[in-house]
């Protein structure tokens, strides 16, 4: 999962993770959080998300991260927004009045804006911790961890399905998994867990025999 394999999907518009809408389980439990509408939301690997203009109507202001700058660039230009680029750092820095987008690694993230990200009170991840392997996959719920202040509170989107029967991305999370390597940081609460082979078609032409979606509501501890 080296960067230029995201860069070569992007390239091709291979997206398949990127909804033409907003994700429903956002609308349906972000009002789970309690957030002031002016709160700041972290969306890490956010790609091109419409869910960013959905938490900006709430009266948030989003600032995210994504590493291929076709996404970035074409998340503004597919929603008319006018905005500035600079570069801070190792990233490049859109922005318009509510939605900021740092494009570079996330990994290297707090050396160009420590100071914004230390604003943050909230964060969403519908397709990140899903996007890594079990191998890099805790070295990135880390990463989430520092990047953001404790009090944070969060959803998370996770999907879980026999691993053996189909090649990731989205690689199967499982609520073991969340458990075992993110409770050290986090308060976890699962809000949801639902069976939605049936919504997923590529799964369904593998044979995967299983898939289900989960919804928790994570806590930043102090």
């Amino acid at each position: 999962m080296q960067p230029s394999f995201w860069h070569e999907k992007w390239d091709a518009q291979q997206i398949g993770f990127h909804l033409s809408a907003v994700n429903p389980l956002l609308i349906q439990f972000w009002q789970q959080l309690k957030l002031p509408a002016n709160s700041q939301v972290f969306v890490p690997l956010c790609g091109k998300s419409l869910d960013m203009c959905f938490l900006a109507e709430q009266g948030h202001d989003v600032l995210a991260c994504e590493l291929n700058e076709l996404a970035v660039s074409q998340f503004y230009q597919e929603n008319n927004l006018t905005h500035t680029v600079e570069q801070i750092g190792e990233h490049k820095r859109y922005s318009t009045e509510q939605i900021t987008i740092y494009q570079g690694d996330i990994f290297s993230l707090q050396n160009s804006n420590s100071v914004e990200l230390a604003k943050t009170s909230a964060f969403y991840d519908r397709a990140a911790l899903i996007a890594w392997p079990e191998a890099m996959r805790l070295q990135y719920a880390k990463q989430l961890a520092s990047l953001i202040p404790a009090g944070s509170v969060g959803l998370l989107v996770t999907l879980d399905y026999p691993q053996a029967e189909l090649n990731g991305p989205p690689f199967a999370v499982s609520d073991d998994w969340v458990a075992t390597n993110m409770s050290t940081d986090f308060e976890i609460e699962r809000l949801a867990c639902e069976d939605v082979l049936s919504d997923n078609p590529r799964f369904v032409k593998k044979q995967v025999s299983s898939l289900t979606e989960s919804v928790y509501k994570l806590t930043r501890k102090g």
